[in-house]
């Protein structure tokens, strides 16, 4: 995989990070630090440099930033590498500057952001690379509550895409969507799918989710934007493929791992949603080591 472009990847909102962001430190310190009020003398001053103890890719700085800068303004944070850059194990990613107690304070919130951001972000370069130029790698909603706009940041930090934000941006209709639609009297699947269509604005993309073979041309001569085929076989994805024959999009979804993204990839499908990318990565190992100024 080359190295990401962080010009290339969409920011993040400063209002969103910033809300993510205090919620977690009024979690973490609802009525202050105790710990430190009760060890750290006032007005002693600390450098801390933030190590990396595993290779991987960096997403989060502006995340980890916040939590020194919401914690307290006069904390300096300056990151060495950029978001979407890889690094090396040993490799000092940022060095961090200010009084000692706000350091200590906002080194946890900032550093379980920065290592779930950065296990996603490496966990999507990962399936990137084993997918190569033959599809397009995206997430899903399977999100942490709450910090799905920071995860999906990450998804992008790892070179990967985003799928619909959620119920409100985009129509899809899931197997159980189409099992109320066509046992609740609604005709048949190709006339059910074009009425809704045409309820919806130009703007809004209308996917539709098949699990069967059988299902494609129905969905397929309603006009849908995107066809998802879910937990098909490699094989029934190319034959899946060619029976979509350009009239959507094709997605492939269920089943997907790094052993068994790149031969999905090489189906001919346009996409893979992958919702290990969030719903079951490591966070990164990395490190806060704190030096006081004498």
């Amino acid at each position: 995989m080359d190295p990401v472009d962080p010009a290339g990847i969409l920011p993040l909102d400063e209002r969103t990070l910033n809300t993510v962001v205090e919620a977690a430190l009024a979690e973490d310190a609802p009525w202050g630090d105790i710990t430190t009020t009760a060890l750290v003398p006032d007005g002693v001053r600390a450098t801390a440099g933030l190590s990396a103890r595993e290779a991987g890719v960096l997403a989060g700085s502006a995340v980890f930033a916040a939590a020194m800068r919401l914690t307290d303004p006069a904390i300096t944070v300056r990151f060495h590498v950029a978001d979407g850059g890889r690094f090396g194990a040993g490799t000092q990613l940022a060095t961090v500057s200010g009084p000692a107690r706000s350091v200590l304070t906002a080194e946890r919130v900032g550093l379980n952001l920065l290592q779930r951001m950065s296990g996603i972000a490496t966990t999507t370069a990962g399936y990137v690379a084993a997918a190569g130029a033959n599809a397009r790698i995206a997430d899903t909603r399977k999100t942490t509550p709450g910090l799905r706009a920071v995860e999906r940041y990450a998804v992008r930090c790892g070179g990967g895409h985003n799928h619909r934000f959620g119920l409100s941006d985009a129509v899809m209709a899931k197997d159980n969507h189409l099992a109320v639609l066509t046992r609740n009297g609604s005709g048949d699947l190709t006339t059910a799918l074009r009425q809704a269509k045409a309820k919806l604005p130009h703007t809004v993309c209308f996917e539709v989710e098949v699990d069967r073979l059988d299902q494609i041309e129905a969905v397929a001569a309603a006009g849908v934007d995107v066809i998802m085929l879910d937990n098909f076989t490699t094989d029934e994805l190319v034959e899946g493929v060619q029976l979509v024959a350009g009239r959507a999009v094709v997605e492939a979804s269920g089943s997907v791992n790094l052993e068994t993204v790149g031969a999905i990839a090489r189906t001919g499908v346009d996409v893979v949603s992958v919702g290990a990318l969030t719903h079951s990565v490591r966070s990164l190992d990395l490190g806060l080591d704190i030096d006081v100024e004498l």
